[in-house]
């Protein structure tokens, strides 16, 4: 047999290096040296001197190649046989079942009677683990043989120290895969599966979160402080086809304007006195997914600029870098403030402003749903009582509903789920009473800073409020009842039940009808 020993080293250099998935490069290089070997399979092993197991982790034959995580128990003289004999590099073995290291091996490949040449992967003066080739069963190895085998100790040697390194890689992607599923999962647990009040008071809410959440459009949501937006800001991103991504949250007002730059858009090595590493920034982090920045209105006009320019160019700039990072994000912001007022007073961007508004909802007070309330109540108890381990959840004593709707709860549904905490704690498994709750009966005013909704009015007589809500309509529609243009189209009600109702309520139509249809 004549063969340059050169080009069976690089040969077989190329193949074990031609795949991090050691099974593959393993069949490569079996395919390959069965024309000068009479191999009929190979395999790969780790040997791990502290418990006395050798785990095979690879192997190879005619048909195909496996990725393993077999597991072979020394028995402690075999172990001691191995401390013995040291770094031997290669060695023939004329029948596998007849060898107290390798037999343990061999049986669970039935191969007990074939003979075998086992090489020793030792890099950097350190075992690192055997390969093993299989013989065909027909045709002894020689010392040529041998000698050939030797040539290739080195390059399966890095091959398998790179392996063990790209399974330790795949086991922590795995890790913080699993991590964050978990983190995403306690995030829309502490947020809240289902939107309390979704089919009552937010069932308007919730409509505009099913138009627009599809989409990737921006979103601003619009409440007063304690209201709901995170909830709702939840809500958009679980329902849009960014759900499986990160939601990124990001309180603007909570972080001091000097870190605000590296917060959001992260730092480069060195950019800084401090910047000991580099650092993704938290839109960079919601890439693919849904950046929430709650309480935009307390950004900088500087970081403001910097926004601006990720919702034109969809791309971002670190601190002290010098290229640009592409990013793909949904943009959810939400504020307390009036921020058409900030901006005639200079103090947020018009142009930024109208990047944001491009769907707009507005969240309404607690005080302006109050239906809502009993299963806000039941649900914030559910969640404190289990949080605080109390099982079962206590109930509500007599009147203390009736005491919590009276209150008009000027910190909304954040200041109702810190009252039941509160109750909770006090209750000494007894009845909720929410003897601290004083009920108010002076009207409340309207927040100059947030006008989108204003204190309940009055209750009226329902008649009354239908009249008054036909005659404006009447008005809108210069009293005609019918048509397209008519005040039936406009209620969607049939125009002979329309005129049968105004008959009922006294509103004159027809020739009777007035020139003002407006109410009094």
């Amino acid at each position: 047999m004549n063969i340059d020993e050169k080009d069976f080293f690089r040969q077989v250099t190329l193949r074990i290096c031609s795949s991090l998935e050691i099974e593959k490069a393993l069949w490569q290089c079996l395919l390959y040296i069965r024309n000068f070997l009479p191999a009929s399979q190979m395999s790969l092993h780790i040997y791990h001197r502290d418990v006395g197991i050798v785990e095979t982790v690879a192997n190879a034959t005619i048909k195909g190649s496996r990725a393993m995580a077999l597991n072979s128990q020394l028995s402690d003289e075999t172990r001691k046989n191995i401390e013995k004999q040291g770094l031997m590099r290669v060695r023939a073995i004329p029948r596998l079942g007849d060898d107290p290291v390798c037999s343990p091996v061999a049986e669970k490949f039935n191969a007990l009677d074939l003979p075998a040449v086992v090489s020793d992967l030792v890099l950097e003066g350190k075992l690192l683990g055997v390969l093993a080739i299989f013989g065909n069963g027909r045709t002894a190895f020689t010392e040529e043989h041998m000698q050939l085998i030797g040539t290739i100790n080195e390059p399966f040697a890095v091959a398998l120290t790179n392996s063990l390194r790209y399974r330790e890689l795949q086991k922590l992607r795995d890790l913080l895969a699993d991590d964050n599923r978990y983190f995403q999962d306690e995030l829309r647990r502490m947020i809240g599966e289902d939107v309390v009040g979704a089919d009552f008071g937010l069932k308007t809410v919730m409509d505009l979160v099913r138009q627009v959440a599809p989409l990737d459009s921006p979103v601003l949501l619009l409440g007063e402080t304690g209201s709901g937006k995170e909830v709702v800001a939840n809500a958009i991103h679980k329902t849009s086809s960014r759900r499986q991504a990160p939601f990124i949250k990001v309180n603007c007002g909570a972080i001091p304007p000097t870190l605000m730059d590296s917060e959001l858009f992260g730092h480069e090595k060195g950019a800084f006195t401090g910047a000991l590493s580099q650092k993704r920034g938290r839109i960079e982090r919601a890439h693919t997914g849904t950046l929430f920045l709650d309480e935009i209105g307390e950004l900088s006009m500087d970081a403001q600029v910097r926004l601006l320019r990720v919702l034109q160019e969809k791309e971002i700039e670190r601190v002290g870098g010098s290229s640009p990072t592409p990013v793909n994000i949904r943009i959810i912001a939400a504020t307390h403030r009036n921020l058409e007022k900030m901006m005639a007073g200079g103090a947020f961007r018009e142009d930024l402003y109208f990047r944001l508004r491009v769907f707009p909802i507005p969240i309404p007070p607690l005080r302006s749903r109050m239906m809502d309330l009993p299963a806000l109540v039941k649900h914030f108890i559910q969640k404190k009582a289990r949080e605080m381990k109390r099982s079962p959840a206590p109930g509500l004593a007599s009147g203390a509903l009736d005491r919590l709707m009276a209150y008009h709860w000027p910190g909304n549904v954040r200041e109702l789920e810190n009252a039941v905490e509160r109750a909770l704690i006090l209750s000494r498994g007894e009845p909720l009473v929410f003897d601290d709750i004083a009920p108010k009966t002076d009207k409340i005013p309207p927040d100059p800073s947030f006008p989108f909704y204003a204190p309940l009015p009055e209750i009226q007589d329902l008649n009354a409020l239908t009249s008054q809500h036909i005659r404006r309509t009447l008005d809108l529609c210069k009293g005609r009842v019918e048509g397209e243009n008519g005040a039936a189209r406009r209620l969607n009600i049939h125009p002979s039940t329309l005129r049968k109702r105004m008959r009922k309520l006294g509103i004159p139509f027809g020739r009777s009808a007035t020139i003002d249809a407006s109410p009094p």
